[in-house]
């Protein structure tokens, strides 16, 4: 997929934006490493950005709880959904295709950036993407991720690691709800989790939310041109090493 830019400013950063289809949870996990190591090293402030989606599995973080999967625990096992605790920000987290993931690794310190001033950057660049797609969003006070007429349409728990981010925010655009009845939780006090599709009552394209999010990304971390790549080198190499493996 040919790489075009928002505008010609040379001199500013790039994002490089990695479209990457369905990916397991922990190759992406390695992907989101390598990626923040070859940005921690550079000095012109690039960011990359992995868009894809997972298989079903929940994600833990710092504010989960076992408890949040304990109700749900013998209709995960029945499912084969994999529980993962991760380093990130954020509670109990499920993931699965039609959810649309965004792992923004962005080196804060460079761009100036406090990681409350990233977060509601990003942010905003959901709202205004749902707003091309004439689905009016919002983020309410103190709560973290974006929610519709619906309900909550995306959640967000990021990580840093040494000056630089990972993970990111999830955007339900047409995922098989009845999944997320197998957390015990709720994502704001009974807030219902919802999708793209529940709030325009018919189907969303995923190509159509990624055509308009990256733009968006690129203008609110003030990136001033963006290249799309239609998958990563580190991915390909390691389906590679796998084959040849015993």
């Amino acid at each position: 997929m040919p790489g075009f830019a928002t505008h010609d400013d040379a001199d500013s950063p790039a994002l490089e934006a990695f479209l990457l289809g369905r990916v397991g949870f922990e190759p992406c996990l390695e992907l989101q490493r390598r990626l923040a190591e070859d940005v921690a090293g550079r000095d012109d402030g690039q960011i990359a950005l992995v868009v894809c989606e997972h298989e079903p599995l929940i994600t833990v973080g710092r504010a989960g709880s076992p408890l949040d999967v304990a109700r749900g625990s013998r209709a995960l096992k029945s499912r084969q959904i994999e529980v993962r605790w991760v380093a990130r920000g954020g509670g109990s987290m499920l993931h699965c295709p039609g959810q649309l993931a965004i792992y923004p690794i962005v080196p804060l310190r460079w761009h100036g950036l406090s990681v409350g001033e990233y977060l509601d950057r990003l942010l905003a660049a959901v709202v205004e993407t749902l707003d091309d797609l004439r689905i009016p969003a919002r983020v309410p006070p103190r709560r973290f991720g974006v929610w519709g007429r619906t309900g909550q349409l995306a959640a967000v728990g990021i990580g840093v690691r040494r000056g630089v981010t990972h993970h990111g925010i999830w955007l339900n655009v047409c995922p098989p709800m009845g999944l997320f009845k197998l957390l015990d939780t709720d994502p704001a006090e009974g807030t219902p989790m919802s999708c793209l599709a529940a709030e325009r009552r018919g189907h969303v394209r995923m190509g159509t939310v990624r055509s308009a999010l990256v733009p968006h990304l690129a203008e609110t971390l003030r990136c001033g041109r963006y290249h799309l790549h239609s998958g990563h080198r580190y991915l390909r190499a390691g389906r590679r090493h796998r084959a040849a493996g015993p």
